[in-house]
């Protein structure tokens, strides 16, 4: 696994409002959503970056209100993928 650090000034992680040990789980969901949102990041490398299983992903869309990224084109691969058809 690659690894990246980002440094956070200390004054901005003293003003974020929740417990110490859920800041870094809450800024990678955080991060995870906005880079989704943006169509930065596809659906599952989001919520591999979120820690998150993709049910627990979605449900995190759904209450950020973020659409889905999901085309008539996928749609159509999904049925070719589901029929056995690549």
């Amino acid at each position: 696994m690659a690894k990246l650090t980002l440094e956070v000034p200390a004054e901005v992680l003293d003003a974020v409002k929740l417990p110490p040990g859920e800041v870094e789980g809450e800024l990678l969901k955080e991060l995870a959503v906005a880079l989704y949102g943006r169509r930065v990041l596809p659906l599952g490398k989001a919520r591999l970056l979120a820690q998150m299983n993709r049910w627990q992903f979605e449900q995190l869309l759904a209450e950020r209100r973020v659409p889905r990224h999901y085309t008539e084109t996928d749609l159509e691969d999904d049925l070719r993928y589901a029929q056995g058809r690549r």
